[in-house]
């Protein structure tokens, strides 16, 4: 594994926001782990967008991930190999980076995640789609 800092756009960092707000969850590393896990579980790939990762919200791998950065780290691998992409570390950390944003996006944009219960309630409906 690569990534030693996650760094992200202030985008992904205003809607955290949002979210913090909305959840009362005030752990950036906890929004983002749901967020990662949000979008490896949409079917399609994420788009292979150029991010600017421009906010002063940084975390390191082990602050983000915490005890399961091995777990979260093989289902970006996992996924990358559904989706036939190559595993090189380059392209893991890539698609690591397009699958945080977009679970981000996804999760606010989400109008079931009006709090925590919204929240929680994602997970056990086993659903990604509203």
């Amino acid at each position: 594994m690569t990534i030693e800092h996650i760094r992200i756009s202030r985008t992904a960092r205003d809607q955290l926001i949002t979210l913090k707000r909305r959840t009362g969850i005030m752990q950036w590393n906890v929004l983002c782990r749901w967020a990662l896990c949000r979008s490896l579980a949409e079917p399609a790939p994420p788009p292979a967008i150029r991010l600017t990762l421009d906010s002063n919200v940084e975390m390191t791998w082990r602050v983000f991930a915490g005890d399961l950065g091995d777990v979260l780290w093989a289902l970006v691998r996992y996924r990358c190999h559904l989706d036939r992409l190559p595993l090189d570390d380059e392209t893991l950390t890539q698609q690591f980076r397009l699958h945080l944003h977009r679970g981000i996006s996804y999760l606010v944009g989400d109008t079931r995640v009006s709090d925590i219960a919204g929240l929680a309630g994602l997970a056990l409906s086993g659903s990604s789609a509203p």
